[in-house]
């Protein structure tokens, strides 16, 4: 069966089209800037539960995975859309307003103005639509498709909690039922994601992601589209303290920050020639760009193996 990356490659490849294959459409804007658009949709039971999340929670992390594209790019969020189609029985209730007041909260602190939209019925089950536009520097959005061997790779912060937090939330039901400090804050990873700060970044990032299907994935997207491979290593992974707490297992908890997703980090190169290591200093090294078109990773006992993508696909 064909993957959802297959298909959108071979749509790129039908349609004739530059600009499908990143985190967001690279357009020109005007003389000094050009303009970033970004999609994300977001359908009940699939992306959240509303026996989880509230209104407000789902309409903050509609926008946060879209402002979230944005910086991947090096570029900075202005104006956002949404669209949602919800069932009658919830346009009888304050579901709505709750929504809109989540969205435009995260709005106002980015500074994100909100442009327009669309509220259609749908039979069952709620489907959110976000739309973000942005800005970047003319020629100076950052690629997945510009890593070079030998560039060092980087993430910003520590992997796998949002998906304990989701595997918390399988096991537990209700987020209101939690009673320890460290699982509401894996659950909130997972239900309140906050976008990431870039800008330490983007004027030395040869290529950069943000981790949203999971770092085994995102690093083949990255590898893929620049025509390279990569050699990472297990003990230099950052994971989330909290994540040991959710299980006892070092192969569990490794499984949950290479594979788990929805982290929001941001994954990407540098060129360690054209860079002074003490600005690097706030994140994390993992691994290195290499010329051979597969991803190895080197475990804690220093075996060697081909990493797979398991990350996040919707089928």
């Amino acid at each position: 069966m064909r993957s959802e990356f297959e298909f959108l490659n071979n749509l790129r490849n039908d349609l004739n089209s530059s600009f499908i294959g990143d985190d967001c459409a690279v357009l020109p804007k005007d003389a000094k800037n050009d303009l970033l658009i970004t999609a994300d949709l977001l359908v009940e039971e699939i992306d959240f539960k509303v026996n989880w999340s509230s209104a407000k929670d789902i309409g903050h992390k509609a926008l946060a995975v879209s402002i979230s594209d944005v910086t991947a790019m090096g570029g900075t969020p202005e104006f956002a859309l949404v669209s949602i189609g919800i069932p009658a029985t919830i346009w009888e209730s304050n579901f709505l307003d709750e929504f809109y007041e989540g969205f435009g909260a995260l709005a106002a602190e980015f500074r994100v103005e909100i442009v327009g939209g669309d509220i259609s019925r749908t039979p069952d089950k709620i489907v959110v639509d976000s739309i973000v536009l942005g800005k970047v520097l003319k020629g100076k959005a950052i690629l997945r498709s510009t890593a070079k061997a030998g560039d060092l790779i980087y993430v910003t912060g520590a992997l796998g909690s949002a998906a304990a937090g989701l595997k918390i939330l399988q096991r537990e039901g209700s987020p209101k039922e939690l009673t320890k400090i460290w699982q509401r804050q894996l659950v909130e990873r997972q239900l309140l994601p906050y976008p990431p700060n870039g800008t330490k970044i983007f004027e030395f990032a040869t290529s950069m992601i943000d981790i949203s299907d999971g770092l085994s994935s995102d690093l083949n997207h990255i590898c893929g589209a620049s025509g390279t491979g990569a050699k990472i290593y297990a003990d230099k992974i950052p994971i989330d303290r909290n994540v040991y707490k959710c299980t006892d297992d070092l192969d569990d908890s490794l499984d949950l920050a290479l594979n788990g997703g929805e982290d929001f980090e941001l994954l990407f190169t540098v060129n360690p020639n054209n860079i002074a290591s003490q600005v690097l200093e706030d994140f994390h090294l993992i691994g290195e760009i290499t010329e051979t078109p597969k991803i190895i990773l080197i475990g804690r006992d220093d075996n060697s193996e081909i990493l797979v993508p398991k990350g996040y696909t919707h089928f």
